[in-house]
């Protein structure tokens, strides 16, 4: 007979796991794993917020998303640009000074479904137009609220308060994350989403291995139905696949993580059946939990991305509404029009998507993203004496987004160590760290006959810092490590930390179009690639 005991140790981990600190010492340090994210969280937002709306032009990529955020909540759709304005070079001039006649009458054709345009305009609906701080609003929402989703989430995957607090600090002074908090553009919302469904994972998993222990702790073998015992209709699951079906809201790269993510949800499954001893450990979880995994995860996911279209499908303006009435189809006359003509238009944006292949020169080889090969500068002036503040001849007010050193080159190498550990020692944690990084990084590899840019990776930018915390829990070692070790262990992570918020403040007026002297900007671009 399995003792309940025994069962539970094997579902549910060791309480005092290689990365816990000793039990007095977690008595004295709880607190960190609630207070130690909430306050780099209240760090970070507040660096994000501190004049968020400067300059008060739109950057980048902005000009698109931000406009069409403000379309979403005038019309429910994209708008297309006013043809005059559109000829004059003149659309941003007078969005900018708040005029809201800058639209025409059509429906503008997009690469990219609603839900982060939606998020950008209801965050510019409080502030008005006018008001650059309403572009950039929802971002710094979402990059602030990020920070603390991922000091619980390290919490629950190590199992260690401080490592926990570890992973909210560098998220707050990372600057990929940073400038993406900063500008209104989309990918942070990828992030965001993408890494609230792997939080929810994290607790399905907790929470089904705990219903599994409860129904097979205490019966003998034997007396187990061979295929184990259903787990119950697990709530965060179904939460996971609504943030997937959002994440793939925003872009459609949002659906690698339902992907990997769905994958990653079964094995675990797999994995709790046979630690439980259930006989028919993969059989069960395949038949059992597989179904249900793909209706929890990929069926909600659909329904929710179909959902987010609901303006553009209660309208009649937006592009392509109308492709169904103006092409019958006596074939599938039973489909509703709007979902012809929606299915008619995901066929011309994936059209699309793969014909954006223009030479541009901020474009990089995803081989190079990880150590920070090329940056994207989203914006640059180089204002002379007199104009900005400058005080010299020739001064730089600029924003490029590079990640801090730090993190990328230390995760660049952390990524041996979590392969090693997953693949030869089964460690779960590692894998799962690996999981969230390779789906948001190794699909690009795929793409590389497109137009792609090294700012597309804050999407797994919690991921890269995960696998950073992960090798520093591993330097401190679990409660069986001498003391010399930890101690040395901690001083490692105490200076990485610091190393993190020096490079962050040594590189933040590039991030934030501060004016400095020219020299000043060239002593950041530390490779000839950067500039």
């Amino acid at each position: 007979m399995n003792s309940a005991r025994q069962v539970r140790a094997r579902l549910l981990g060791d309480p005092a796991d290689d990365f816990r600190l000793t039990r007095r010492t977690a008595g004295r340090l709880a607190w960190l794993g609630w207070a130690g994210p909430l306050f780099f969280m209240l760090v970070g937002g507040f660096m994000r917020f501190w004049h968020v709306g400067a300059p008060h032009k739109l950057v980048f990529d902005e000009t698109y998303y931000v406009k069409q955020g403000w379309s979403m909540v005038l019309y429910w759709f994209e708008m297309k640009n006013d043809q005059v304005l559109q000829d004059a070079s003149q659309v941003d001039q007078h969005f900018t000074a708040n005029d809201p006649f800058i639209y025409g009458t059509e429906g503008d054709f997009v690469v990219h479904p609603p839900v982060g345009k939606w998020l950008i305009g209801w965050g510019e609906v409080p502030f008005g137009i006018l008001n650059s701080f309403g572009w950039r609003f929802a971002v710094a929402l979402a990059g602030t609220i990020s920070i603390f989703m991922l000091g619980r989430i390290a919490r629950r995957l190590f199992r260690s308060d401080l490592l926990g607090t570890v992973a909210a600090a560098l998220l707050a002074f990372e600057g990929h994350h940073f400038v993406h908090s900063r500008t209104g553009l989309l990918d942070i919302f990828v992030m965001f989403f993408g890494l609230a469904a792997f939080g929810a994972l994290l607790i399905d998993r907790d929470r089904a291995r705990e219903v599994l222990a409860g129904k097979v702790g205490d019966r003998a073998r034997a007396a187990t139905s061979w295929l184990g015992p259903w787990l119950g209709w697990r709530p965060w699951r179904w939460l996971a696949g609504i943030m997937l079906g959002l994440s793939a809201g925003v872009k459609w790269s949002g659906l690698y993580f339902l992907v990997f993510f769905g994958v990653l949800t079964v094995l675990w499954d797999v994995g709790a059946r046979r630690a439980a001893g259930v006989r028919g450990w993969t059989v069960g979880a395949v038949v059992k939990d597989g179904p249900y995994a793909f209706v929890q995860l990929v069926a909600t996911a659909v329904v929710t991305y179909v959902a987010s279209w609901t303006g553009w499908i209660l309208s009649k303006g937006g592009s392509f509404r109308t492709w169904a009435q103006n092409n019958p189809d006596t074939t599938h006359a039973w489909l509703p029009d709007w979902w012809r003509s929606l299915w008619a238009y995901h066929q011309q944006m994936y059209a699309s998507t793969q014909a954006i292949n223009s030479p541009h020169p901020y474009q990089t080889n995803p081989w190079s993203w990880l150590i920070q090969g090329r940056p994207t500068s989203f914006f640059y002036e180089g204002p002379k004496k007199g104009a900005d503040g400058c005080l010299v001849d020739q001064c730089s007010k600029a924003i490029t987004s590079i990640g801090t050193l730090s993190i990328w080159w230390g995760a660049t190498l952390a990524i041996f160590v979590l392969l090693f550990m997953w693949a030869l020692r089964r460690d779960w944690w590692a894998g799962a760290i690996l999981c969230g990084l390779f789906a948001g990084y190794l699909p690009w590899f795929f793409l590389g006959n497109r137009t792609i840019y090294s700012f597309y990776e804050v999407a797994f930018v919690p991921w890269v810092v995960l696998a950073c915390v992960y090798v520093l829990g591993l330097v401190i070692g679990g409660r069986e490590s001498s003391l010399t070790r930890r101690r040395v262990g901690y001083g490692v992570m105490g200076g990485f930390v610091l190393l993190t918020m020096g490079l962050f403040a040594f590189f933040h007026p590039i991030y934030v179009a501060d004016v400095i002297p020219l020299s000043q900007w060239q002593a950041r671009m530390w490779f000839p690639s950067w500039v």
